[in-house]
């Protein structure tokens, strides 16, 4: 496994996409342009909202993404699912992070609230997510809330994000 930092570069995190930095049937993020964030600026097992582990993560939007192209003609936008999916990434990133084995899987929301929309022209997504529970019983599960900012207005808040770290897939 590689070593355990603080900060990721777009360049490492396309290592975890690969399957290179937590090993062969572990935790991988998607590749571009299922990939929804271009670095992550922080993350650690300490602090939060729950005294747990956060990470924030930022995304450059520019009016060329693909998916401002197909949603909606006319009237562009990010799709939401695509900023709870990053949410989803990034819990499950965490997992893998932190030495907990198997291939994630995205279990579930509790709650979602969307307040601000992903326009072409914005700049910076950035997503903060409070880590609030690990278990560990023969698969790693992370319960965490997230929010999502657009140029530092707020976007989504995701409750009750659940994330699973399942043994032997692949």
């Amino acid at each position: 496994m590689a070593k355990k930092k603080s900060s990721y570069s777009y360049e490492e995190l396309l290592t975890c996409g690969r399957g290179e930095m937590f090993g062969p049937g572990n935790a991988q993020l998607p590749l571009p342009p299922m990939l929804m964030f271009d670095r992550i600026v922080e993350i650690s097992d300490q602090g939060g909202a729950y005294g747990k582990g956060h990470i924030i993560a930022e995304f450059d939007i520019n009016p060329d993404l693909w998916f401002f192209k197909c949603h909606f003609e006319g009237d562009p936008v990010m799709p939401g699912c695509l900023g709870l999916d990053a949410l989803w990434q990034l819990t499950g990133f965490f997992l893998g992070w932190r030495g907990s084995p198997g291939a994630g899987r995205a279990l579930g929301v509790g709650k979602v609230k969307f307040s601000g929309q992903v326009s072409p022209d914005a700049k910076l997504v950035s997503y903060y997510i409070d880590i609030k529970r690990v278990m560990e019983r023969g698969s790693a599960i992370c319960f965490a809330d997230g929010v999502m900012k657009i140029d530092g207005q707020d976007g989504y808040a995701a409750e009750g994000l659940r994330v699973v770290l399942l043994p032997g897939e692949s």
